[in-house]
């Protein structure tokens, strides 16, 4: 169980890269986002519901191994990027995505308030929270930016 737990919470034991390993999580849902096709929508809703269930479940027993919110656990930056992708306009080109990419990194690494406070959740919410959160301020700022900027530079 332990093993499984390791597997999904460092997301397939990426999170064991020696460098960055929150950002490995976030590059590779953006590249799952890129690469599979239907993965928008409510499949993407499903995904993220599917994730954060399975993030607080393992983030809570790996934990015990590494230690509150250890760098090793990169589930949380998976589901946070998926928040900020959804609705992602169909048809921008693929490099719009970087620009999701760099917010949800921004406020996943400043946390300004209150996604500093989540952490403090106990076990595996504290982990997963404040990057739904960074996530849910990466989606907000990256729509006003299309729908005031973006959407009229493209069309």
């Amino acid at each position: 169980m332990q093993w499984i737990q390791r597997f999904i919470a460092t997301g397939a034991f990426s999170g064991y890269s020696p460098t960055a390993p929150g950002t490995v999580g976030t590059i590779l849902f953006l590249l799952a986002f890129l690469l599979i096709p239907g993965l928008h929508g409510p499949v993407l809703w499903a995904v993220i519901v599917v994730l954060f269930v399975l993030g607080v479940w393992s983030a809570t027993g790996v934990e015990a191994i590494h230690g509150h919110d250890a760098q090793q656990i990169n589930i949380d930056e998976m589901v946070g990027m998926a928040i900020a992708l959804i609705m992602f306009p169909a048809g921008l080109a693929w490099y719009w995505t970087l620009l999701p990419f760099l917010l949800f990194r921004l406020f996943d690494v400043l946390k300004p308030f209150p996604i500093n406070r989540l952490q403090n959740l106990s076990k595996g919410w504290g982990v997963m929270m404040d990057d739904v959160l960074a996530g849910v301020y990466a989606w907000i700022v990256f729509q006003f930016l299309y729908s005031m900027f973006i959407r009229g530079f493209v069309t």
